[in-house]
């Protein structure tokens, strides 16, 4: 009798738990489930959010657990979140009163197509003792995933020329070559008698004249000649104010003569002859004394302070008279102030630009030796192509002629710039990784650290991308290479989640209308929603075919509640990229808009 009244006692048990169980999950149809952000957001390849919960008075049962379960679902694929909310009567004590609440803070991994779906809840009540459980209807409590952070562009358009191309994320070394015009400066000085301006026979056939006829000879292209007539201190020198002037005219008559010898014809009319006459200077005189040994130190100084001193030209010189060493200098430096200081400027020889590709081409072919180009002239010879595949040969050519850090930068540079382009990108990036390792190994540059930064981006490695990118400003770089260095740290920092760095690095990088871009979407991300606008508008002003740009417009627009402007903004980004239609009808972005007349008008 006794074991037939303890059997109806466990039943009587389980009918009871099994009853508050179904009490507690037809309860919970009332409880209040928040999700914020709603919808869910993705930054750094996380969706963080905030699940809260408050029950019903009451709904709780003694030795009863109520939890609730956060699943995200896409298609058939579903994540199961590992923390749930839990809640138990023993822990609200004052239910009866009191609606039980709490929050718990939940994440998961992003992966590319979780997008669309929706988050989605289960709650269970469950008894702890004897494992029997119920569970409610699965509800949807955020409708999906707002991935506006992967809009990043991770090609900042790297292209060549001296430092490489202002906003390109990769960095090119200088090739040291310049193709404008450079002028060479070639001087000749002739010495005249005391008091004199004639040039004598003796200094026409001095080493000075005959290399200034054999110059002449040589019809340079010359731009000017500029002559400097001067005199030596003493009266004698002096009394002829118009001595200096004489001087620099005769050697202008003897230059023209020498032309004319050599026929110049018109070509002497296109030199541009300037005549400078030095009248009361003490400056070459002082050039001479300091490097003249012929007296001592103090005795220099003694006559530096004459100079250097207070009173005009004339009484300087008598008081030079005075001293002990004039006789000195008066033989010694005097007679090299009597002088007309020849300065020609002429152009300095080089091949056209035509001329330096059509060799760099026949170097790469084999028709001609590499020694047809300088390795300036074939560096800069292939930033005259927009043919990468050419570029590559060229810089391939360079490195075997040199095998240069700054050659291995270059190819690595143009291999980057490939994979940029979607060129067999796997294979051109590993090959622009080790061009760049080869030339850290010649010499620890800030181009080639910077480009493998971006080689690490491009493959996915936003951590170890960032600290090669950071030891960049440590290296000495050149303000081009910073700004390519700027332009990719903002990439990353906006992979990476960290949006007010992000902001900053971008604000250091040229004004390209990617960064621009990359720089709206980092203030997008920051809630710095209208200057995100004003950035948008600017990428896309800078390049009309930039759709992204205005898309990224029609967002900051949507995010301040302009809804004309979304309009204006999508018709614009989906006439430039009709990929972008399917993507903003899909977009939560614009859910507060998506069933107007004028949204579907947008994107039709």
């Amino acid at each position: 009798m006794k074991k037939t009244l303890f059997l109806l006692a466990i039943g009587g048990t389980v009918a009871f738990s099994g009853c508050s169980l179904k009490q507690m999950v037809k309860m919970a149809k009332d409880q209040d489930l928040a999700v914020n952000p709603s919808p869910l957001e993705v930054h750094a390849d996380t969706v963080k959010f905030e699940m809260s919960a408050v029950l019903p008075t009451n709904m709780l049962k003694k030795g009863k657990v109520y939890s609730i379960n956060t699943f995200y679902t896409s298609g058939a694929d579903e994540v199961a979140l590992p923390t749930a909310l839990s809640f138990s009567r023993e822990t609200y004590p004052n239910q009866s009163t009191e609606a039980p609440s709490t929050s718990v803070q939940q994440a998961f991994l992003y992966k590319e197509g979780m997008n669309p779906g929706e988050l989605q809840v289960q709650g269970v009540a469950s008894n702890p003792k004897n494992g029997k459980e119920r569970k409610t209807d699965r509800m949807t409590v955020a409708p999906g995933l707002i991935t506006t952070s992967k809009l990043v562009i991770a090609d900042g358009g790297a292209a060549y020329g001296v430092g490489g191309e202002g906003g390109s994320m990769a960095a090119i070394a200088d090739h040291g070559y310049n193709n404008q015009e450079e002028l060479i400066p070639t001087n000749v000085e002739f010495f005249f008698e005391q008091g004199r301006s004639t040039l004598r026979n003796s200094e026409k056939s001095s080493e000075r004249g005959k290399f200034l006829s054999a110059f002449v000879a040589e019809k340079n292209v010359t731009r000017s000649v500029t002559i400097t007539g001067t005199h030596s201190p003493e009266g004698s020198e002096r009394i002829n104010s118009k001595l200096s002037e004489d001087r620099a005219a005769v050697i202008e008559k003897f230059y023209r003569e020498q032309m004319a010898k050599y026929d110049y014809k018109g070509e002497a009319d296109g030199i541009n002859f300037i005549l400078k006459p030095v009248v009361d200077d003490w400056t070459d005189f002082k050039n001479e004394l300091a490097s003249y040994d012929g007296i001592s130190a103090s005795e220099k100084s003694e006559i530096l302070n004459i100079v250097n001193g207070a009173g005009s030209f004339d009484e300087k010189e008598k008081n030079l008279k005075k001293l002990s060493t004039y006789k000195t200098i008066f033989r010694d430096i005097y007679p090299k102030l009597r002088t007309a200081k020849t300065d020609i400027l002429t152009v300095k020889e080089k091949k056209t630009d035509a001329e330096i590709s059509a060799l760099a081409k026949q170097i790469v072919s084999g028709q001609t030796n590499a020694d047809a180009l300088s390795a300036e002239e074939m560096a800069y010879a292939a930033t005259l192509t927009p043919d990468l595949k050419e570029k590559a040969d060229i810089y391939a050519a360079l490195v075997k002629k040199t095998d240069s850090w700054v050659a291995h930068n270059n190819l690595g540079a143009t291999h980057l710039e490939m994979a940029l382009r979607g060129m067999d990108a796997t294979a051109n990036l590993s090959k622009a990784a080790t061009h760049f390792e080869t030339a850290n190994r010649k010499k620890a540059n800030a181009e080639s650290t910077n480009n493998l930064g971006v080689v690490y981006l491009l493959q996915g490695n936003a951590t170890k991308a960032y600290a090669t990118l950071n030891s960049v400003a440590s290296m000495n770089p050149s303000a081009s290479t910073m700004r390519s260095n700027a332009a990719a740290k903002g990439v990353v920092e906006i992979m990476l989640g960290k949006y007010d760095a992000a902001v900053a690095s971008l604000s250091k990088a040229d004004e390209t209308s990617v960064n621009l871009f990359n720089k709206g979407l980092a203030q997008l991300l920051k809630k710095d929603f209208q200057n995100a606008s004003t950035s948008f508008n600017e990428a896309a002003s800078k390049n009309s075919k930039l759709a992204i740009a205005h898309y990224g417009a029609a967002i900051a627009s949507a995010r301040l509640n302009q809804e004309s402007k979304v309009y204006e903004h999508l018709t614009k980004a989906v006439a430039g990229d009709a990929k972008l239609k399917d993507k903003a009808a899909t977009d939560l972005e614009f859910r507060n808009y998506a069933s107007t007349d004028g949204f579907k008008a947008a994107i039709r």
